[in-house]
């Protein structure tokens, strides 16, 4: 077997600061991590977070910085 084929599903998820991640489809999320709907082989989740996350700092940092600056 070829370790370096991964046919597995993922699934995309998000945390409260708005960062993103892969997590195997059917498995339980860890705490504070939610489903944003997308799945796919783990080539096209990471695809779809290249495209969606944009800004990688935290959302409260950026909250901070936009009321403090």
């Amino acid at each position: 077997m070829d370790d370096s084929v991964d046919d597995r599903r993922y699934l995309v998820v998000v945390n409260d600061e708005e960062q993103y991640s892969v997590w195997p489809v059917g498995g339980e999320l860890p705490l504070g991590w939610r489903s944003t709907g997308m799945t796919g082989d783990r080539a096209a989740c990471l695809a779809h977070i290249d495209e969606v996350w944009t800004d990688l700092r935290p959302r409260g940092l950026r909250e901070w910085l936009s009321s403090n600056g």
